[in-house]
């Protein structure tokens, strides 16, 4: 019982932020703008709220430190996908080559900017964002000590964008007005819709949660900002829109497999299993998943393409 909550528990932290920045491409896509610098954002929305924490975390509590921390992750997040949303939707970029750039951008910055301010590439804080025991709920029995225990706010936060994610593009006129603009900007522009602004706020928005991912991964795993901290998890989770469908619904059974197995290859390693071939797991799944399990998913009509095609 004891390894079943721990592998339950570890999954849950790596689940997260795939979620995240899983649902953030998903708002991209839907929009019609391919986006796969997430694995820059994601680096850049954690280096601007770990060096807040770092800088912020004696002279608040905590809690207004992470809710500050987190916001900064967000802002940050949308003001680099702004420029990939500009060179893509003004400029009419090649999009890929514009996510290649942002990711570039993005490493060698913070990087830069840690070792200028800091000297060294490692930004180390102290984490005191952990929730040891939810009162009451912490008691239920199997899930009181995997969901309310050892656990952090971050992981519910995940659980409301994706209740919030769903419910917009469902439920609500832009969520109809974004999904209609990834499948036919022209019949929307035609319909009298802002297709460049609906395109900008899918990007951002995506900006928003892959920054957010990027905080949570610093936060709840490395408890540091480090040099390639992210290992693919951006491309990862253009994986997991894929394999998603891009749909909320179907996003969280694909970011829970990843999640899965992020949290097997941490218990293995434990377990004196070569640890070079282990850290190959989520990996392997990855390739595996998007040579057999991607054959007939179609992407929405308008990814990569303009309003004049």
């Amino acid at each position: 019982m004891n390894l079943f909550i721990f592998i339950c528990q570890q999954t849950l932290i790596f689940l997260v932020p795939l979620l995240l920045v899983g649902l953030g491409d998903l708002f991209s896509e839907r929009s019609g703008v391919l986006n796969i610098a997430l694995e820059g954002i994601m680096v850049f929305g954690a280096f601007a709220g770990i060096m807040f924490i770092r800088s912020a975390s004696a002279a608040m509590p905590s809690w207004l430190v992470l809710l500050i921390a987190i916001l900064i992750s967000i802002l940050a997040g949308i003001l680099l996908s702004s420029l990939h949303a500009f060179a893509s939707i003004h400029l009419k970029a090649e999009q890929t080559i514009s996510s290649t750039a942002i990711i570039t951008f993005a490493t060698a910055f913070c990087i830069f900017y840690a070792r200028v301010m800091l000297g060294t590439e490692q930004v180390v804080f102290r984490n005191t964002f952990r929730i040891d025991a939810v009162p009451l709920l912490s008691k239920i029995p199997v899930l009181g000590p995997i969901l309310f225990q050892k656990a952090y706010v971050t992981t519910y936060l995940g659980i409301l964008v994706l209740i919030v994610t769903a419910f917009i593009l469902k439920r609500t006129r832009f969520g109809l007005r974004l999904r209609m603009v990834g499948e036919n900007p022209k019949a929307a522009a035609t319909m009298g819709l802002r297709v460049h602004g609906i395109k900008y706020c899918g990007v951002l928005i995506c900006g928003a949660l892959a920054g957010v991912g990027g905080a949570y991964l610093s936060l709840d795993q490395l408890d540091m900002f480090v040099r390639n901290m992210t290992a693919g998890r951006g491309y990862i989770a253009v994986a997991i829109a894929i394999l998603g469908r891009y749909n909320p619904a179907q996003i969280v059974p694909c970011a829970l497999l990843f999640g899965f197995c992020d949290a097997v290859q941490i218990y293995l390693q434990g377990e004196a299993f070569p640890p070079q071939i282990v850290q190959m797991l989520p990996y392997i799944v990855t390739l595996l998943v998007l040579a057999f399990g991607v054959k007939h998913i179609k992407p929405p009509a308008g990814v990569g393409k303009y309003d004049d095609e």
